[in-house]
C-alpha cells in the first residue's frame, strides 16, 4: 500500500511524495502509522501527539473515508489501499 504526502510534509520523509508500505490485509492503520514513524520519526511528530493520537487538525483518509469516520486508528488497511496524509492550512 501506498502512504501519500503532501508536500508540507515531505521534508520530514527525505522529500518523498509517496511512502510504500507492506501490511497484512486488515492491518490497522495505526500499524502503518507506526511503520512510518519507524523511518521518519520527524514526519511522527507531526501527524500524532505524545499519546499516539493524531492531532487534531491532521486528516487521514484511507482510500475514499477520512479515518474517523471509519475507526480512527484502528480502520481497516489493505493490500493496494492509498493513505492520505493532511494537514490543515490555516491562515489569512
Amino acid at each position: 500500500m501506498t502512504v501519500h504526502l503532501t508536500s508540507v510534509l515531505r521534508a520530514d520523509a527525505d522529500g518523498a511524495a509517496r511512502v510504500p508500505v507492506e501490511v497484512d490485509d486488515g492491518t490497522a492503520l495505526r500499524g502503518v502509522l507506526d511503520e512510518l514513524a519507524a523511518r521518519h520519526p520527524g514526519l511522527d511528530r507531526r501527524i500524532r501527539d505524545e499519546r499516539g493520537q493524531l492531532r487534531r487538525y491532521v486528516n487521514v483518509f484511507v482510500d475514499q473515508d477520512e479515518c474517523r469516520s471509519v475507526g480512527g486508528l484502528d480502520a481497516a488497511v489493505h493490500e493496494g489501499s492509498d493513505v492520505r496524509l493532511l494537514p490543515s492550512v490555516a491562515g489569512g
